[in-house]
């Protein structure tokens, strides 16, 4: 990249609060920070409604949409592969997630909240995304656990 150009992105970075090396990103995660299911462990059994309390550490949480550096929100990924390279082979962390029965987006910026699962084995991961639903990269995803639900 020539200088003018690299100076110009960089100016451009801070009037706007996009990151530079990461430009699907609103902004990176902040180092060190990490995404964590506060009320369930792996091989939990629960009830229906399942009670999900999300934690994150490092960063805060706002509504999806807020452009304020070093925030995000959560999502929980439901009885799906861990969140990686897509059927396509393109690398999932690009692309905002999709809003669907495998993809709950708490958008409100909710850090508590109920999944209504049947009774059985579930899978559930943790994503912390941007302002755009866009997931900040493997720091800010937790391990797929697996519940039962009674």
């Amino acid at each position: 990249m020539k200088k003018t150009a690299f100076v110009a992105a960089i100016a451009l970075a801070g009037l706007t609060g996009m990151a530079v090396a990461d430009d699907h990103l609103a902004w990176p995660a902040t180092e060190g920070a990490y995404v964590y299911f506060i009320n369930l462990k792996d091989g939990a059994t629960v009830s229906s409604p399942v009670l999900v309390q999300m934690g994150v550490n490092g960063m805060g949480v706002a509504p999806a949409g807020t452009e304020r550096e070093g925030t995000g929100h959560h999502h929980i990924l439901v009885n799906r592969a861990a969140l990686g390279k897509g059927e396509d082979g393109d690398d999932e962390w690009l692309y905002a997630l999709p809003a669907d029965e495998n993809h709950v987006h708490y958008g409100g910026g909710q850090t508590e909240a109920t999944l209504d699962l049947p009774a059985g084995t579930h899978t559930l991961q943790m994503v912390f995304g941007d302002m755009n639903h866009v997931p900040f990269g493997p720091q800010m995803v937790t391990d797929v656990i697996t519940i039962t639900v009674k």
